[in-house]
C-alpha cells in the first residue's frame, strides 16, 4: 500500500516586520548577520560598528576605532572575531568579547568598500576603491598583505569568499572569480558598474547586481546567464543583493524604499517589501531561516515569515 507524497511546502517569504532597531550611529551603511544568525552587525556613518542580539534587539557592544564611516563588516565562524572596513582606508580586526582592536591593517590607497573572512578566519580579504583586493593573514605579526589582486580596472565594490574561491565585482563592469587553489582567474563582463556579488548556497551559480537596475544569475563555471531580475531601481547607489538561504529566491535592495524578491527559477516578482520612504541601503538573509535584515537611514529592520518571538523560538 502506497501513500501519496506530501506536497512540497511553498517557501515562505520574510514579509512580517518583527522588529525595528534604532541604531543611533548615523546612517547605517551595511547590516550583516553573523555566521549562525543569532547576532547582527550594523556599520555606521558615525565611525562605529555595533553588535546586536537579533531576537531581543538589544545592543551588546559598540566597537570604535575607525576614523571615518564604516562600510562593511564580517564575523568569524566561531564568533570570537570581527573585521570591518572604512572610508578611512583601513581594515580593523576586533576581539568580540573585549571590543579591543586586535589589528589595524593599512595599505589601501582609498576607501575600503567590502571585507570578509575566509572560512577558517585565518585570512581577511578586503576590496577597495583603489581597484585592489588585499589578503591579510590574521595570525601574522607582519602588517603587509600576503597577496594583492590588482586585476580590476576600477574600484572593487563587492567580494565574497567560499572555500578556495574568491568572487569580486568591480565598477569596471566585470565579475572576477579567482580559483585560489588552481591559480586561475575567470572573468564575466556585465557592461554596467557592479554593486554586489554573491555565490549561491549550492556553489553552482553567482548573483550580481549592477547600476542598470538588473540582478543577474550566472552559471559559475560557464558564465551562461540563467536569469535576469528587474523592476527595482538601482541607478546611483551601491546596494546589496542576495539569495535566500535555500536558493529559492533572489532579493535586492532598491532606491524606491522597497526590497524586491523574485522566484529564482521563474524570474517572477513574488514580493515587493515596503521598508520605508528612503533608499534601502543594505540587506542580509539569515544563513538557515526565513529571516531578513534591512537597513534604511539610521534603522535596521528584522523581517520574518512569522509574526512573534517567544521564549527563544520564533512562532506563528
Amino acid at each position: 500500500m502506497s501513500f501519496p507524497q506530501p506536497k512540497p511546502e511553498v517557501p515562505q517569504l520574510p514579509q512580517n516586520l518583527l522588529r525595528t532597531i534604532d541604531c543611533q550611529q548615523g546612517a547605517v551603511r551595511a547590516v550583516r548577520f553573523n555566521a549562525d544568525g543569532n547576532y547582527l552587525l550594523s556599520c555606521g556613518s558615525d565611525k562605529s560598528l555595533k553588535l546586536w542580539s537579533v531576537s531581543r534587539g538589544t545592543l551588546l557592544k559598540t566597537y570604535s576605532g575607525h576614523g571615518y564611516e564604516v562600510l562593511d563588516a564580517d564575523g568569524s565562524y566561531d564568533n570570537s572575531q570581527l573585521c570591518s572596513c572604512s572610508s578611512d582606508k583601513t581594515v580593523i580586526l576586533w576581539d568580540v568579547a573585549t571590543g579591543q582592536v586586535t589589528r589595524k591593517l593599512r595599505g589601501h590607497a582609498g576607501k575600503v568598500n567590502c571585507v570578509q573572512f575566509n572560512e577558517e578566519a585565518t585570512v581577511i580579504l578586503s576590496g577597495s576603491i583603489d581597484g585592489t583586493v588585499r589578503c591579510w593573514d590574521t595570525r601574522s605579526r607582519k602588517f603587509d598583505p600576503i597577496q594583492i589582486l590588482d586585476e580590476a580596472q576600477d574600484g572593487v565594490s563587492s567580494l565574497k569568499v567560499s572555500e578556495h574561491e574568491l568572487l569580486t565585482g568591480s565598477v569596471d563592469g566585470r565579475v572576477r572569480r579567482y580559483d585560489l587553489r588552481m591559480g586561475q582567474l575567470h572573468v564575466d563582463f556585465i557592461n554596467s558598474p557592479i554593486t554586489c556579488v554573491c555565490f549561491s548556497a549550492d556553489g553552482q551559480c553567482t548573483l550580481t547586481s549592477s547600476l542598470d537596475s538588473t540582478v543577474r544569475l550566472l552559471d559559475k563555471s560557464t558564465g551562461e546567464m540563467l536569469g535576469e531580475y528587474t523592476g527595482h531601481k538601482m541607478k546611483g547607489y551601491k546596494l546589496d543583493c542576495c539569495l535566500s538561504s535555500k536558493d529559492t529566491h533572489v532579493l535586492s535592495c532598491s532606491e524606491d524604499g522597497h526590497v524586491y524578491c523574485w522566484d529564482l527559477v521563474e524570474g517572477s516578482l513574488m514580493l515587493k517589501l515596503p521598508v520605508g520612504k528612503a533608499v534601502v541601503q543594505s540587506l542580509s538573509f539569515h544563513p538557515s531561516e526565513t529571516r531578513l535584515l534591512t537597513a534604511m537611514e539610521g534603522r535596521v529592520q528584522v523581517w520574518g515569515a512569522d509574526c512573534t518571538y517567544e521564549y527563544g523560538t520564533w512562532t506563528k
